[in-house]
This record gives structure tokens, C-alpha cells and sequence, in this order.
């Protein structure tokens, strides 16, 4: 019995559960002393500017209703889509608005003087292949002289992963959303080592792109008329069920896709089938840029939503990094590109030496994969410490700022739930919590290519002013 005031008594109790809301050191100490406890995450909303909190107000009270009705039909696109590979062909007969003198880059729009030594390097190399230059300076020279046209590749509705760039002779996946009415181009990946999409532009790394223009790309266009269109995300639903995350890990999603054409790729009777072969064979990223067209096609159905507030385009080029929001695809929404935070590096390099975030393969997070399917792969909880549950706390972080789930990638090991999907503006800036994005992670200044690989987790900045945008646009 405790006395609390003359002649009143209350009886204590002998044990306490307590629920912590904030900073997690109460948590822990209590939790040191076997006391149950559970902790509830909590930050200042908007972290306390009054014109952001006075915002979230407003999108998630008077505005709300308008916004939930948009973000209903912007889910339904992302998880009713279907993509289907149809074809392989030559960029510029097929991408819109290419000319015979563009060059198409990852992330958002920038300037020859303004980009990464990475993705400078790719550009040379694709201006080398192309023909327009005969070596990688002559090559850097007409790019600083604005002899040739750099254009986002997302602004014509291409995706590129890493420091990609793409001429118009480069063979490209034709992707289309059946039900969206989209289509969506990606370059066929270039495989593992010293190359152009790693930002390296050696003789060697060019001789790739040659080879991938001339050989893979007729071969793997022949098999494909043969084999008649391929529904991507069947592949996609069965991979995040071996393990794929498909962003970091795409070994079991590009198996599949190979067993699909196997049967028609013998059929060619090219001179090189067995270069062909041995190329797919060994290069086991083989499936990423599909299922990034496939991602590219679902955020451009989604993208003619007004008034929602889920991101529909997430890219970096190095340097900056970039988000567009449904009904406002003519405006991209800017911050500095950041640096992998969690990360593994190849022995004898570390983030000292490390580019900053690039490429557009962060669309697949905005469709549910990539960081949003971390909990069911053990390759990306590798990189996330080595444990499930490092894993499943980057899912749940997703999860915190989607506005919906998938219903067609289910996580065994979160209980078959779906992976989280619509990243929501609100949330993102509610919580000041941003996407992760499972990537490579590329030299900086050697032209090497990768040295590593982790999640990097985007910057706030964007988020805001797009929230900052949709709060005055809806009135």
C-alpha cells in the first residue's frame, strides 16, 4: 500500500506492461529488465514545420476524400495491369520522339556538366557504338559541345537500370500493358562485369553493346515471334516465391524466363546461337530490365490518375534524384541523388570510393518488388545485416508508407501477405520515412563498374514539395 494523500491509500500493482511511444531507449532499458514492453514508433509529423504540418492536415481531412478516391483507382491500375513482352526491336523505329541523334539516360533531366563520371563514361560509350565518334574522347567532346540530344529516358517511356544510356540502334524489350493501354521499352540487359550500364566505357564494354545490337537482340527478337507474347508478372509472382526480391535478386524470375523461350531460342539456326546461349546462361540479371518495363507500364497506366497522391515515377541519374506524382507527369519533383546507405562491398572498396544512387529501377518498389520484397528474400536481408528480420523491417517500412497491397506477390514468409505497393506522398512525410531501393553500387570516378551492392534509402526533400504541390493543386 502507497500513501498519496492523508488517509488515501492505493494498492500498486506487482507487474506492468507498458507500451513506449517515442525514443526507443525506455524500450530497451525496460526490456533489459524483462519488463514486457512494446514500442510504438513515433516522429513529429512533417518533423514539425508548420507549413508541411498544416498541409498533411488538410490532404488527410477536408482534402482526404477526393485523394482516397484517386489512390483507389491508381491501386486498382498497378495491381489489375498486365504486362505482356511482345517484342524486341529497334529503339528508334519504336520509342516516341527519338530521333537518329538522341541519346536517352537514366534519372531526370541534366546536363553533360552536371553528371557523375559514371554516367558521362556511358554516354561516350553509347556514342561510340552508335558510330558518331571513334573513341570515348572524341566521343566526350561532342557531348560537351551539345552535338548530340540527351533526353530522360522516362519521359518517353523507357526505363534504363544503373548508368544505361541508349541510342537509337540499341535493340529494346516492347512492352504492353493490356488493360492499361500502355507501353513501356527497356534495353536488354548487358550482363555481369566491366560494362556500359556499370558506367564503363572500354573497348571491351563497347564490344558488349555491339554484340548485344547485332547478335542477342535478333536472336532473342526471332525467339520471341516464335514464342508469341509472355506475360510478365506470372514470372514475377512465381519468382518473389523463390526468393526474388526482383530488383537485387532476379536468378530464379530469370530461369523462368529462359525455360519460356528455351524451346524456341534452339530453333534459330544464327550463326552465334551458342554465344547466344552461353551469354544467357551465365548472365543471371538477364530478367531486370523486363520486369522494369513491366513496372514502367503500370506507373504510366496510373500516371493519368488526378488528384491521388501515390508516386508514380522514382528515378536518380547520379546526381539528382527524381519523383513524379500521378496526374502531374510533366513535373519532376528534385533532390541530390544519395549515397547507398546499407551496403556490401566487393574486397578493397567501401563508400569512399562509391557513386552516388543512379538509375530508374526504383520503379519496381513503386509496384511492390524490389524493397517492398525484401522480407521474402534472403539475399537482400544479407546485405541488411544477414537476418529475416532485418528484412521484414524494410518491408514493414514500406509497408508504413503504401497506400495498398499487392494481390498477386505474396511473401511466405510474411504469411503470404502482399507486398506493399502505392507509395503515398502523405505517409512518406507523415512519418519522414522514404522508400528503400534495393541497387548496385558503381565506382565513382574509375570507370570499373560495380563494386557492391545495398539499399539506399531516398531523400525527404522530394516528397515534400510534391506533397507541397498537391496540397495547392487541389482546392
Amino acid at each position: 500500500m502507497t500513501p498519496v494523500g492523508a488517509g488515501v491509500f492505493v494498492q500498486l500493482p506487482k507487474r506492468a506492461d507498458v507500451i513506449n511511444v517515442g525514443l526507443p531507449l525506455f524500450e530497451d532499458s525496460l526490456k533489459a529488465q524483462s519488463v514486457a514492453v512494446v514500442g510504438t514508433e513515433w516522429r513529429i509529423p512533417g518533423r514539425g514545420k508548420e507549413s508541411v504540418v498544416a498541409a498533411l492536415a488538410r490532404l488527410w481531412g477536408p482534402k482526404s476524400k477526393l485523394i482516397e478516391t484517386a489512390n483507389a483507382e491508381v491501386l486498382s491500375r498497378l495491381n489489375r495491369g498486365r504486362p505482356m513482352l511482345r517484342a524486341i526491336e529497334r529503339a528508334g523505329a519504336v520509342i516516341p520522339e527519338m530521333s537518329e541523334r538522341t541519346l536517352l539516360h537514366c534519372g531526370p533531366a541534366i546536363r553533360w556538366s552536371e553528371m557523375c563520371d559514371p554516367l558521362r563514361r556511358s554516354l561516350t560509350a553509347a556514342v561510340v557504338v552508335e558510330g558518331w565518334a571513334q573513341n570515348a574522347e572524341d566521343a566526350a567532346c561532342l557531348l560537351a559541345a551539345d552535338s548530340v540530344e540527351l533526353k530522360p529516358a522516362n519521359e518517353h517511356s523507357v526505363v534504363l537500370p544503373m548508368a544505361t544510356v541508349i541510342g537509337p540502334s540499341t535493340p529494346v524489350y516492347v512492352v504492353e500493358n493490356d488493360i492499361g493501354s500502355t507501353r513501356a521499352y527497356s534495353s536488354i540487359n548487358q550482363g555481369a562485369g566491366a560494362v556500359q550500364w556499370f558506367g564503363v566505357n572500354s573497348a571491351a564494354a563497347v564490344e558488349r553493346l555491339a554484340f548485344i545490337r547485332d547478335t542477342i537482340g535478333p536472336i532473342l527478337a526471332e525467339t520471341l515471334r516464335r514464342s508469341g507474347p509472355i506475360d510478365i508478372l506470372s514470372l514475377v509472382a512465381q519468382g518473389v516465391l523463390m526468393g526474388d526480391d526482383v530488383h537485387l535478386r532476379v536468378q530464379a524470375t530469370t530461369n523462368l524466363l529462359l525455360k519460356e523461350l528455351l524451346p524456341f531460342l534452339v530453333q534459330s539456326q544464327h550463326g552465334r546461337l551458342a554465344d547466344v546461349a552461353e551469354f544467357l546462361s551465365r548472365n543471371h540479371m538477364m530478367f531486370l530490365n523486363v520486369a522494369m518495363a513491366a513496372a514502367k507500364s503500370l506507373v504510366d497506366a496510373a500516371a493519368t490518375v488526378q488528384n491521388a497522391s501515390i508516386v508514380t515515377t522514382m528515378a536518380r541519374n547520379g546526381t539528382s534524384y527524381g519523383i513524379r506524382l500521378a496526374g502531374v507527369s510533366d513535373r519532376w519533383f528534385l533532390a541530390s541523388a544519395p549515397s547507398v546507405q546499407d551496403a556490401l562491398y566487393y574486397p578493397g572498396f567501401g563508400p569512399e570510393v562509391s557513386a552516388r544512387d543512379i538509375g530508374d529501377s526504383a520503379v519496381l518498389e513503386l509496384v511492390g518488388l524490389g524493397g517492398a520484397a525484401a522480407a521474402n528474400s534472403p539475399a537482400v536481408a544479407a546485405i541488411l545485416g544477414g537476418r529475416m528480420a532485418d528484412a521484414r523491417s524494410a518491408t514493414e517500412r514500406m509497408r508504413r508508407i503504401c497506400a495498398g497491397e499487392s494481390t498477386r506477390f505474396r511473401m511466405p514468409f510474411l504469411e503470404n501477405a502482399g507486398t506493399p505497393v502505392g507509395v503515398d506522398v502523405r505517409r512518406v512525410v507523415e512519418f519522414s520515412i522514404t522508400p528503400g531501393v534495393s541497387t548496385g553500387i558503381i565506382h565513382a570516378t574509375d570507370g570499373v563498374g560495380q563494386i557492391g551492392a545495398g539499399v539506399a534509402w531516398a531523400p525527404l526533400k522530394c516528397f515534400t514539395d510534391a506533397l507541397l504541390e498537391l496540397d495547392a493543386r487541389i482546392v
